[in-house]
């Protein structure tokens, strides 16, 4: 794992993006084609704000969506296929978008979704890391063993606070209890692995993350075990690092 600290989240984007235009570009020389994965949150609002700046031929770039809550639909202000076009899709307009659709019966579009990337090498999955030491909605204690590409999860409730506390909806209640996730084996499937981590409120993930055991009760972990992952950071989310 490489560990790359900024002085702060604009700087962290800018870093993040232009590694990840470096690899997509890299897989399209290389093969015609690139596939990515596409993370939503606060976290990553930096980030892709400058990578859809890249100069890459988006029509030969295949995206997979990352994870999505159940039973939303998209014209909610918290809907991740909302944030992922809106702050994406629209803008670059790539070859292929296959998002996750929250109200479809949840394990049909599990079982879709696994159908579709099962026929996918993917090149570059973009991801953070939640405040409960979540990938993807992966919460603790993770499934490390399913080899299914997508699952339905239930989301503990420090990571329905996060949802809360990063503004996404009114109250707790309003927070879906339920998800569908890409799984932790399908993410680590990925040639390489962009992980980009800002805010003081993440210290303590990335640290347990970085310095901890690989385990399940700290999901992310695990990409240590991955050969290429790039774990961007910026100073207040590296303060706990030793």
């Amino acid at each position: 794992m490489e560990i790359v600290i900024s002085e702060n989240k604009q700087a962290l984007g800018i870093l993040a993006a232009e590694k990840g235009a470096e690899l997509i570009r890299k897989a399209i020389a290389l093969q015609g084609k690139a596939t990515i994965i596409l993370a939503t949150g606060a976290s990553q609002f930096e980030m892709l704000a400058e990578l859809v700046k890249k100069d890459i031929n988006w029509s030969l770039v295949t995206v997979f969506h990352l994870d999505e809550y159940i039973g939303i639909p998209e014209s909610h202000p918290a809907s991740f296929r909302r944030y992922l076009k809106e702050r994406f899709a629209d803008i670059v307009q790539p070859g292929k978008f296959i998002y996750i659709n929250g109200e479809a019966e949840p394990e049909e579009e599990c079982e879709r979704l696994g159908k579709l990337i099962s026929g996918e090498v993917v090149d570059v999955a973009f991801v953070g890391i939640g405040e409960n030491g979540h990938l993807a909605f992966n919460d603790p204690l993770a499934d490390f063993e399913t080899r299914r590409p997508y699952l339905v999860v239930s989301l503990d409730e420090n990571c329905r606070r996060q949802q809360l506390g990063e503004g996404w909806f009114p109250t707790l209640k309003d927070v879906p209890e339920k998800a569908i996730s890409m799984s932790i084996h399908q993410i680590m499937k990925s040639k390489a692995i962009i992980c980009t981590v800002p805010d003081q409120r993440k210290a303590e993930a990335v640290k347990n993350t970085v310095e901890g055991p690989v385990t399940p009760a700290i999901p992310a972990s695990v990409l240590r075990q991955h050969k290429q992952v790039w774990l961007f950071l910026d100073k207040n989310s590296a303060m706990l690092l030793s």
